[in-house]
């Protein structure tokens, strides 16, 4: 880069002013990974004295790993690691209404699709390694970054990181939060349900077996007797609510005078920890698909689990004496990939999830400001 942001403000809108939008789906512009967002980050983290690398995950889509230099310990061990970890990729721009490259800065915002999920809560983690650099090599623990990609879709970068980098003794992964410490969070499945049938004129559909009737019993019983089964297995969790599901698209059959031969249910499952020790969201379903119908059959989708990071963590507890206080959500991210490889990992950062995604996306300046602020109150801290 040509010269340093001078503030977190600038840094955000420099963010937000490179394409790295997730090619999975219909992205809504042919700018699309993450390599030129990560060379920026790189760029950054260098000038704040990090050793960085890009690690390919797919081609020309890497994470960027940031390591920034820490002296011995006194006594010769080795330090605990703790490790930044927000996410390059965004989600579609198609349908939006502003520019949604421009980073344009007007009426007290940053506007453009990433600005809060999460360029923005990037933005704050960057200032304050930049604003702390002279400190960390000091400090009792080790600081990396990484900055994942393709988090929107597939958690394909912090899969590759937990298995090929971890474990650390603490992932502070960000989004983005109201600065609150998000420690758990549901899961989530996606399956499909198939039924089979056996196809025959409409005219003598008694002579046949729809696939379609057969599903519209499956479809009764999710709908109804499945949620409260839900609730009795998984519990009601005192953060997270009861687990649930979503009978999102369903297709079948081939004409009208045809009875349908097949039928496919695609369902969306958000879990909870209580339901994962039930024995998974994908055996609950199955058994219960097939007491209704043992022919039919589930293709399970990728899972991403539930987050349990324990509330009692001596890091967490930092992050909770800086005035971050505990939270859950029902959304999920890749701190539940690091977790399940062995890192504690919780979700925080500035500005609203109320704003991802959406068509006019923003975040707040004095959200970024308190952000950058409290990242670099949280590192100052560890070296107490």
């Amino acid at each position: 880069m040509s010269s340093l942001p001078t503030n977190v403000t600038e840094l955000c809108q420099a963010l937000v002013r490179i394409p790295s939008v997730n090619p999975d789906g219909d992205p809504g512009t042919d700018q699309t990974g993450e390599h030129a967002c990560a060379e920026f980050i790189g760029e950054f983290l260098r000038a704040a004295g990090a050793e960085v690398f890009l690690d390919d995950v797919e081609p020309d889509r890497p994470n960027v790993i940031g390591r920034f230099t820490s002296e011995p310990s006194p006594d010769g061990k080795a330090k605990p690691r703790i490790c930044f970890g927000p996410h390059t990729d965004t989600v579609s721009v198609g349908g939006m209404t502003i520019a949604p490259f421009s980073g344009e800065v007007r009426d007290g915002c940053v506007w453009g699709r990433g600005a809060s999920d999460t360029k923005g809560p990037m933005a704050s983690m960057l200032w304050a390694l930049h604003e702390t650099r002279h400190l960390i090599p000091t400090l009792p623990v080790e600081i990396h970054f990484v900055g994942f990609m393709s988090e929107e879709s597939a958690q394909l970068g912090s899969q590759h990181f937990a298995k090929n980098h971890g474990p650390y003794d603490l992932a502070i992964v960000g989004e983005p939060t109201s600065l609150k410490t998000v420690f758990k969070h549901k899961g989530c499945l996606w399956a499909d349900i198939h039924t089979q049938g056996i196809a025959v004129h409409g005219a003598t559909p008694e002579l046949g077996v729809n696939a379609i009737v057969k599903m519209a019993a499956i479809v009764h019983g999710l709908d109804t007797t499945f949620r409260q089964q839900l609730i009795d297995l998984g519990g009601t969790d005192e953060w997270l609510g009861a687990s649930t599901i979503n009978l999102g698209m369903i297709r079948g059959g081939t004409r009208s005078n045809i009875v349908a031969d097949h039928c496919t249910l695609r369902v969306d499952m958000r879990t909870t920890p209580g339901l994962i020790r039930a024995g998974g969201a994908l055996a609950v379903l199955t058994r219960f698909v097939h007491q209704i119908d043992p022919t039919a059959t589930i293709q399970p989708l990728p899972e991403t689990f539930p987050l349990d990071t324990d509330p009692a963590n001596p890091w967490v507890q930092k992050l909770i004496s800086c005035g971050a206080e505990l939270t859950g959500a029902p959304w999920f991210c890749d701190a539940a990939f690091l977790a399940i490889a062995g890192t504690p990992a919780i979700a925080i950062g500035p500005g609203s999830i109320a704003q991802a995604h959406t068509k006019d996306e923003f975040i707040r300046i004095q959200d970024l400001e308190d952000g950058a602020a409290f990242f670099t109150r949280f590192i100052q801290q560890l070296s107490h």
